[in-house]
């Protein structure tokens, strides 16, 4: 990418989106879950900086997805047979998004119980009629 310009380096990042995009099952599945703590964050009018956590907590997981994508689509071109250290490769970025998914797990934990529990909890206490 050395010698482009800018636009042509973000069209190149684009293109990646896009395979990714038609490629890969997980990165449609983290868009749809994208959409749903968008809504659930819309909803329950969460405050700036649960935006702001859930942003970056989606951030990771979608780029740690994207890397392990290249990462595996890298590894089979180069060596397509079954080879012990191809395996390893793969097996290691996986373990990747799976710490991203599940640090985005917490989040949602923490977003629940900071958030939700205490509306519900609410909702739900039995108050005596007046």
């Amino acid at each position: 990418m050395k010698g482009h310009g800018f636009i042509d380096r973000l069209g190149f990042a684009w293109a990646g989106l896009r395979a990714a995009w038609r490629m890969e099952k997980s990165v449609r599945t983290h868009a749809l879950a994208t959409i749903c703590v968008l809504a659930l964050l819309l909803i329950v009018r969460a405050p700036a900086i649960w935006w702001a956590i859930m942003a970056l907590a989606i951030a990771l997981v979608i780029a740690t997805e994207l890397l392990n994508s290249a990462i595996e689509a890298l590894a089979d071109h180069l060596h397509p047979q079954r080879h012990e250290a191809i395996k390893l490769t793969k097996d290691v970025a996986a373990g990747a998004v799976l710490i991203a998914s599940l640090l985005a797990l917490v989040v949602a934990g923490a977003f629940f119980a900071d958030q939700i529990w205490p509306q519900l909890s609410g909702f739900l206490t039995l108050r005596p009629p007046a």
